[in-house]
């Protein structure tokens, strides 16, 4: 239920907590595996900052990027991610995973 694309990997982060919530399908490429979450609650940049610092501090993640507008986050890891650690990790910010986009 998440959308998955080979992209190059790039930096993001914020400063914000919100609800979020995401689902991952993973492409796995020569620049790392992409995976897009929904993520639910988030409403400005200080949220996305929020839930990309949180899911960037997992092991192996070289990008996560949110967007609130969208409702999602799209991160680039090494390997594929555990959701429930993704999940976890957005709980943490203070948002809600709702799945895969």
């Amino acid at each position: 239920m998440t959308a998955q694309t080979e992209t190059a990997a790039t930096a993001s982060g914020s400063c914000c907590g919100g609800s979020a919530s995401a689902g991952s399908c993973q492409d796995q490429g020569a620049a790392g595996v992409t995976a897009v979450y929904r993520v639910s609650g988030m409403t400005c940049g200080h949220c996305e900052g929020a839930v990309a610092a949180e899911i960037s501090a997992l092991a192996g993640v070289t990008s996560a990027v949110a967007s609130a507008s969208a409702g999602t986050v799209t991160v680039v890891s090494a390997a594929p991610l555990d959701e429930e650690a993704v999940r976890a990790a957005v709980d943490e910010a203070g948002y809600e995973l709702t799945g895969a986009a």
